[in-house]
């Protein structure tokens, strides 16, 4: 008479092809979790600043995207920026505030006329400009990086803005740091 079953040596057999196959599937699934982390970094990034430019045309006034500390892994904010400091402070119009980046995640910036504060500001017409002065374009590049990946968010001199990932090897994706 035949028992139905399976014996240790199976059971055995099973677990060691499973653990051999979850060892192989763990660093895939580590690559697409920080892929992921960037791309929700990037698209927050990408809203703020079409929300930026949106607020500017809207209003018909100078209306800025800025960190809430000198970096922006503490977050970021859209506002009006009353006194010229650069910086959201109490009592200016604020549209958008955005919490600090998660843990690994940076952003480093380059722009025509300096990097430093950092900042990003769209005038009545939609372009990007200096915050001191509505006329003078203020163009630059945004590099979010995780890890190994990256992506660049260009923004030209009429204010609009393109993704571009090194990696893909695409012509003219050079970064912050370049």
């Amino acid at each position: 008479m035949k028992r139905a079953g399976i014996t240790l040596i199976e059971l055995l057999m099973v677990l060691v092809i499973a653990s051999v196959l979850m060892g192989a599937a763990v660093p895939s699934f580590h690559q697409t979790l920080q892929r992921l982390r960037l791309q929700a970094a990037v698209n927050d990034l990408l809203a703020a600043i079409d929300q930026t430019r949106s607020q500017a045309m809207a209003r018909g006034d100078k209306v800025l995207l800025a960190p809430l500390a000198e970096d922006w892994q503490s977050g970021w904010a859209v506002f009006l920026d009353q006194n010229g400091n650069r910086r959201p402070d109490a009592g200016e119009r604020v549209f958008y505030r955005h919490d600090p980046l998660p843990a690994g995640v940076s952003i480093s910036a380059r722009f025509t006329s300096g990097n430093s504060p950092a900042y990003l500001a769209y005038n009545a017409a939609g372009r990007s400009c200096s915050a001191g002065n509505s006329l003078a374009a203020r163009w630059g590049t945004l590099s979010i990086t995780l890890g190994q990946q990256a992506r660049h968010i260009k923004i030209n001199m009429l204010g609009r803005v393109r993704v571009c990932d090194p990696a893909a090897g695409s012509a003219n994706c050079t970064g912050a740091e370049d």
